[in-house]
């Protein structure tokens, strides 16, 4: 788990095409934290603006639980974007996803078109262009007077744009996933790994979830329904892990431990940032069992 994961379980983050109506009914009934509806790249320009009325639709019906609930719009710049930021900002959904940011500028731009929305909604965005991952820090420092409050990586269109090849270890991107994480842990951001595009052999899938676990993401975007229980699986506490906490926290509380910055437990030299990430996990673990 990463040290500064959200309380909020989004360890999983399901798009799914907001004009299918037998899609978000099983989204429904999946364990994924994250729903997101979209508008953009799973939509066909002559269906957007019906996928529009879908996904408002749907958020009006609700049903979705303790799921957080996302709408990626088109870009701001594209003929649908702007009819649907305006119809987003009047909706119920959690957050708003937006596409292809380069710079703050780009973000500025996306809050001042949800400045009537509730406070209560996010602004996430994709990282997924060159610009992106050459403005990082930049990008997240609009945290602070924005409603950012998330990133996901789009490795598919950053591999488009950078003519790079999608290897199973995704050598490319390396450099950009580290520094994505960095500058999000730095503003206090949530950030999601990209997704996988390989659905049918779940061992390919869960590789590549550990690979994205080890760099800190706090969670993944996944394109099918099969990807939820294995993603869950890999972002959630482990048993040793729960065990490790439950020592660290235990350990601390020793009067004879009292006032101490570093302590022996199990073996090893424990620090107060041990205890620190042991409780974050801990209340991980107890919003996870809390989201049924």
């Amino acid at each position: 788990m990463s040290a500064n994961a959200p309380i909020r379980p989004r360890r999983s983050a399901l798009y799914l095409p907001a004009s299918n109506a037998r899609a978000i009914a099983k989204a429904r009934t999946l364990p994924c934290d994250v729903v997101v509806l979209d508008l953009e790249d799973a939509v066909a320009p002559e269906a957007k603006a019906d996928a529009r009325e879908a996904a408002l639709a749907a958020l009006d019906e609700g049903g979705f639980g303790a799921r957080e609930v996302a709408v990626r719009v088109n870009g701001i710049d594209t003929e649908w974007g702007a009819d649907d930021l305006a119809a987003l900002a009047a909706s119920k959904a959690d957050a708003v996803l937006v596409p292809k940011v380069s710079t703050p500028l780009d973000i500025g731009r996306y809050e001042e078109a949800l400045e009537t929305a509730p406070e209560a909604m996010q602004l996430w965005a994709m990282i997924e262009t060159c610009g992106a991952v050459l403005n990082l820090e930049p990008l997240a420092a609009m945290a602070a007077t924005t409603r950012l409050s998330l990133w996901i990586m789009g490795t598919n269109d950053l591999a488009k744009e950078m003519r790079a090849r999608l290897t199973p270890e995704r050598t490319p991107f390396l450099p950009f996933m580290a520094q994505a994480v960095a500058a999000a842990r730095l503003h206090g951001l949530t950030i999601l790994d990209g997704v996988c595009n390989e659905f049918r052999d779940l061992d390919v899938f869960e590789a590549e979830a550990r690979q994205g676990l080890d760099f800190g993401f706090d969670g993944k975007s996944l394109i099918h329904p099969a990807q939820v229980e294995p993603c869950n699986t890999v972002f959630s506490p482990s048993a040793e892990e729960l065990a490790w906490a439950e020592a660290v926290i235990t350990a601390f509380d020793l009067p004879e431990n009292a006032g101490k910055g570093a302590i022996r437990v199990e073996g090893k030299m424990t620090e107060l940032l041990h205890l620190e990430q042991a409780r974050q996990l801990l209340a991980v673990t107890q919003q996870i069992a809390a989201m049924g």
